[in-house]
């Protein structure tokens, strides 16, 4: 662990000085005090205090995910970040993040210069500033469904997605659903190219027909079902596989808006077990995560880093809830085979094409 001691020897000044820089002392020049920081993220420093747990800090850092209220996806994960910490007098502080924010901010650099002694990140994008620097980071980072590779500095906290998939895949099958449509979430996404890549293969090996046009990109919103549920009735869909219960809950009024019934002759699954869930009519079979243990794992990754204990995954178990939006399948004939530019193929074709050949 370096010390203030290092970062004065590299730089050539006095240990008061660099003690200046790092706590916004007035009397020293802005260069110096840029050089001061540059070197202590270099050298990997944390201040002692960032260190100690009664009185060290913790960042939650939130992008594209809702955590105000009960029913958003988010809040749990937050409560379970939050418990966690407290009971080791950890303080956490929540930061919305933006692209305007981590375009005018080094992450190291900012991390260091607040005292911050790790931090958890929920709803990174891959396009964000910020994703490319944790690469090379010094600072403990977990992140929720993102995986930065061969950085023992960065962990990823998620749950499971392939047996997760797999459970919904094989409860349709096993209703005599072979037709199934998947409603994934946004394109650029780890946890959406996750999800795709699990349901590919698990129709793969099934032998089940991979059609490109019933596997589609789009948001994580229940607005996106009006334009897809019509083309997958059209491809002979039986049962539909949502990125997220919104999408589920769009997907259900949808089927209803065209004189169809769920789940007689649509079944519908969701994902992730909202509160929502279990209000629908019907009520949603989903894949549930526990989201308050996803917080509370970030934690414990953020600790174990903090420990010079590397983790690359912790990743928890999913579970099946089967409720009333899945039937027996009732057989459907394409009508229509309307090419779709969220599809897969279109989308991401070399994901496609390992799994083609394996399901005809």
């Amino acid at each position: 662990m370096a010390t203030m001691q290092d970062i004065a020897n590299r730089l050539g000044v006095s240990v008061s000085t660099v003690s200046k820089g790092l706590n916004g002392g007035r009397d020293i020049s802005e260069d110096l005090r840029a050089a001061i920081l540059d070197t202590a993220v270099e050298l990997g420093y944390t201040s002692r205090s960032a260190r100690k747990r009664e009185s060290g800090r913790l960042a939650l850092f939130i992008e594209n995910m809702d955590c105000s209220s009960e029913s958003d996806f988010g809040y749990d994960i937050v409560m379970g970040f939050r418990q966690a910490a407290n009971r080791d007098n950890w303080a956490v502080d929540v930061i919305p993040l933006t692209k305007t924010f981590q375009n005018s901010e080094r992450y190291d650099r900012w991390m260091v210069e607040h005292k911050y002694a790790g931090a958890y990140f929920l709803g990174l994008a891959l396009d964000s500033p910020w994703m490319d620097q944790l690469y090379n980071t010094t600072v403990p980072s977990a992140l929720l469904d993102n995986f930065i590779p061969a950085n023992p500095n960065v962990a990823c906290v998620g749950t499971d997605n392939d047996e997760a998939i797999d459970m919904a895949v094989g409860h349709l099958h096993a209703l005599g659903h072979e037709k199934i449509a998947f409603l994934n979430g946004s394109r650029g996404s780890q946890v959406s190219d996750q999800r795709m890549y699990a349901y590919l293969n698990s129709m793969a090996k099934r032998h089940l027909l991979i059609d490109p046009n019933l596997a589609v990109y789009d948001y994580f919103v229940a607005e996106v079902a009006d334009e897809h549920v019509p083309s997958f009735i059209d491809g002979g869909a039986t049962a539909i596989l949502c990125g997220n219960d919104l999408i589920a809950s769009g997907v259900i009024r949808s089927v209803t808006g065209l004189g169809l019934n769920v789940p007689d002759d649509i079944s519908v699954v969701g994902f992730d077990d909202l509160p929502l869930a279990e209000t629908l009519d019907p009520p949603l079979t989903t894949i549930r995560q526990n989201r308050t243990e996803l917080g509370r794992c970030g934690y414990y990754a953020l600790y174990a880093m903090l420990g010079s204990v590397a983790i690359a995954k912790n990743l928890l178990r999913p579970a099946l809830i089967i409720r009333g939006s899945t039937a027996v399948c009732r057989p459907r004939i394409a009508t229509k085979h309307p090419d779709n530019q969220k599809s897969v193929l279109s989308v991401n074709p070399q994901m496609y094409n390992q799994f083609v050949k394996t399901s005809l």
